[in-house]
This record gives structure tokens, sequence and C-alpha cells, in this order.
């Protein structure tokens, strides 16, 4: 089982990776498709086979390094939408738990989301009316 904090960024690599690759093959593979990004900072790397039925899935946690991999029996795991010229997309952890368990994206369909009209920290004390209305 993956246990991360909240605030822990998912990338997904779009090129395909060598599956024969280990720890320090796929943290060295993270330095080189992510520059810039500090792969010790505990942000999690996937990597796909180029058939697509295997998955790697690298991080850093306090107190090592770790390795997820799965690989799927029947089917392919599906790749998200993304813009042509990309190398890698972030990923939400919901976004993850799909790529893992197979789901095709192609057909799910998220619900939209409440968002407030206006923040509600921009009000003064004065614009809010406090006063019970009967």
């Amino acid at each position: 089982m993956l246990s991360f904090s909240p605030s822990t960024r998912i990338w997904l690599a779009l090129a395909p990776c060598d599956m024969r690759k280990g720890f320090y093959s796929l943290l060295a593979e993270a330095r080189t498709r992510w520059q810039g990004h500090d792969p010790m900072a505990g942000d999690l790397y996937i990597f796909l086979g180029r058939q697509r039925t295997t998955v790697k899935v690298i991080w850093w946690s306090p107190g090592g390094l770790s390795l997820y991999s799965k690989r799927l029996e029947k089917g392919v795991f599906r790749m998200p939408k993304v813009l042509p010229g990309e190398a890698s997309v972030q990923l939400a952890s919901a976004d993850l738990a799909m790529l893992l368990d197979g789901i095709d994206w192609t057909r799910v369909r998220r619900q939209k989301l409440h968002e407030p009209g206006r923040s509600l920290t921009n009000l003064s004390p004065q614009k809010i009316d406090k006063s019970p209305k009967f």
C-alpha cells in the first residue's frame, strides 16, 4: 500500500521506461526526466513500460527509498489525456488510484465541484449582516 502525505506531488512520465531498472536506476531516471526536481523530497515518480502492462513508482520517504511495482496480467495501464509535446504530467492521488487499478480514464467523468463565487476572506466586517432574519 502506498502511503504519502496530501502535499506529495505525483509525476507520471509519458515516455516509456525500461522496467528492468531498480531503485538507483529509476532514481537517476527521475533526476534526468524531471530536472530541477529533487527526487529525495518525497514526490512520487511513476514510470510505465513500453507495453504499458507494468508500472513502477519510486519515492523517498523518511528512512529510505521505496519502490512499488505492478504488472497487469490482462489489459494495459491507461494514460491520461495530455497535450502534445508534454514529457510528464502531474496527477492527483485519485488519478494515481485509478491508474494503479487499471481504470480506463477515457470513460471516467468527474463531477463538477462547487466553487464559491468570491472569497470570504475579502469581505469586510461591515458587509456581513449578522442580524437574524425572520
